[in-house]
């Protein structure tokens, strides 16, 4: 959720750094452990190894994600001081931006999760730079097309109903957020504002590309001083609402040329590929993840889209207490998202590795880690409830209203972090696809359709068919208010992370290996045909 995420647990995916930019994987004569790493230890033995070297790959992802989401949280909580109405428009027009821009461009650049820790563990380490280099092809025609589609979308008259911005993708969805917002019957005030917050943040869409660590310990601060500077600074900075979209626009495109200068002048170059026709190659395995990808980010981040506009019928300071209960709950979910991603990399090394047992207590070892962080922060949570919501607004009744819901908030956490975690297990093994189904659970008759249990058993009722259903029942019919979404939000991700686990504990792990092998099998052989060709090409 960038700038603020439609979903705590879709970030598991998404996150907005999915790439091993802020995960240093070791290659393996540089292992960061150094004890016996062979498959016939003892399982408890290697759990416990696994839960430390885990930890160890999570932490300083944490802290990366959590200075790249500090560029949410001072936006968030420099406008939630303006006002109420201020505070829901931030939060209304960053789930749109959400849904309709960062969960594809985080979907698809999932797709290296899968394939670049095998890659980088294998014999062929510049592999790692080829894909690299192939996303960024794929990334930029799909924000090349974005903005034809801008100019070239033909025009709706004026007197029908529906905008004619619902034709278009992306940016102009963004610039005709207000009239959409509107005819979703939302408070006129809030998306006005919400229409000038898309416009603004809009200017920072290439910047979310790549956010390696260091640069963002670097813009972070800065983003903060941008913040204050463009929201509450003296004239001629001080902008008042529109300053912190501003802010968090600069902050991004500071982090996306950072990025490319240190990857020239800087970085090693250990795994970076030439430049050669072979880039121009391989772009089915990567648009297929990549389109899996953006189905599992954004299932959830639709789904909670879909959140958002039935906590704004229920006025704005439902709105502004739901934006004060998702941010919370989306910054404590940043370790579960850590993990998620350590994960992903630690598995898909093991796999590279043709570790095939360790990789399976490796994922044992990440759910247990996620439930025992879930539970420091949902203890948190119910501790501080009654000034939690001081941090964002001083209006009573949001004050009243999120220390009413935290308790559900913090139960909401444990079985959060447990879902994400499974999802970055389940994209170590290249099961995007599964993952993209258990969130949006498309059939209902699916266990009695499908024989292989272990890949297609779906998660039926968790978001679409069951959470978001429940949840709105129980907020309008039933009267509970923002309590019922919540409640509805929190029965559907028991059922994931129970699903989730259920579909881990039993994956068969020398298959994963062998597709491991498999793909780079293939790959290698592209790489001889290539040099074959080439070498008859120079000789004529």
């Amino acid at each position: 959720m960038s700038p603020l995420p439609a979903d705590p647990s879709s970030q598991s995916d998404h996150e907005t750094t999915p790439l091993l930019g802020n995960v240093a994987a070791p290659r393996p004569e540089e292992s960061i452990h150094r004890g016996p790493t062979s498959d016939d230890q003892s399982q408890v033995n290697m759990f416990w190894e696994e839960l430390w070297i885990l930890a160890k790959y999570a932490l300083p992802v944490f802290g990366a994600h959590l200075l790249e989401y500090s560029l949410v949280i001072a936006s968030v909580v420099s406008i939630g001081h303006i006002s109420t109405t201020a505070l829901a428009a931030i939060s209304l027009g960053s789930m749109t931006a959400g849904v309709t821009g960062f969960s594809i461009i985080q979907g698809l650049a999932s797709a290296l999760d899968t394939l670049l820790p095998s890659a980088w563990t294998s014999p062929q380490p510049q592999l790692v730079g080829l894909w690299a280099q192939r996303m960024t092809i794929v990334m930029s025609i799909s924000l090349v097309v974005s903005h034809l589609f801008e100019f070239t979308a033909p025009k709706r008259s004026a007197d029908e109903e529906v905008p004619d911005s619902f034709s278009k993708p992306m940016f102009l969805i963004w610039f005709n957020a207000e009239k959409i917002l509107i005819f979703f019957k939302q408070d006129q005030q809030v998306a006005q504002l919400a229409g000038i917050y898309l416009r603004w943040v809009s200017i920072g869409l290439p910047g979310l590309f790549m956010i390696p660590t260091r640069i963002v310990m670097v813009v972070a601060p800065i983003n903060v001083l941008l913040n204050w500077l463009l929201v509450w600074g003296p004239e001629p900075f001080g902008l008042g609402f529109i300053g912190a979209p501003i802010a968090t626009a600069i902050s991004f495109n500071l982090i996306s040329i950072s990025s490319v200068l240190c990857g020239v002048f800087l970085a090693p170059h250990t795994a970076w590929h030439p430049i050669s026709r072979r880039m121009l190659t391989g772009f089915r395995i990567l648009v297929n993840l990549g389109l899996s990808g953006v189905g599992q980010t954004a299932s959830e981040w639709w789904a909670w889209e879909l959140v958002t506009l039935a906590a704004s019928l229920l006025g704005p300071v439902a709105l502004a207490t739901q934006s004060v209960l998702l941010v919370s709950a989306a910054t404590t979910n940043q370790a579960p998202l850590a993990l998620s991603i350590a994960s992903t990399v630690r598995i898909g090394n093991l796999l590279g590795e043709q570790k095939g047992k360790r990789a399976g207590v490796a994922a044992n070892a990440s759910i247990m880690l996620a439930f025992m962080t879930a539970l420091i922060f949902s203890a948190m949570f119910l501790v501080f409830r009654f000034q939690w919501a001081y941090i964002f607004n001083s209006d009573p009744e949001v004050v009243k209203l999120v220390a009413s819901i935290l308790p559900l908030v913090a139960l909401f956490q444990v079985f959060d972090g447990i879902a994400g975690v499974t999802a970055g297990i389940l994209r170590a093994e290249g099961k995007q696809f599964l993952g993209a189904l258990l969130n949006a659970r498309y059939a209902i008759f699916s266990m009695f359709l499908l024989r292989d249990l272990e890949y297609y058993t779906l998660r039926n009722s968790a978001y679409y068919i069951f959470g978001i259903p429940l949840g709105v029942y129980l907020a309008f019919s039933k009267h509970y208010d923002l309590d019922g979404l919540w409640l509805g939000l929190t029965f559907s991700l028991v059922y994931c992370a129970v699903i989730g686990t259920w579909v881990c504990l039993r994956t068969d792990w020398d298959s994963q290996v062998r597709k491991v092998l498999q793909r780079l099998k293939e790959e290698d052989r592209r790489r001889v045909e290539d040099e074959r060709r080439y070498a008859v090409a120079a000789l004529q």
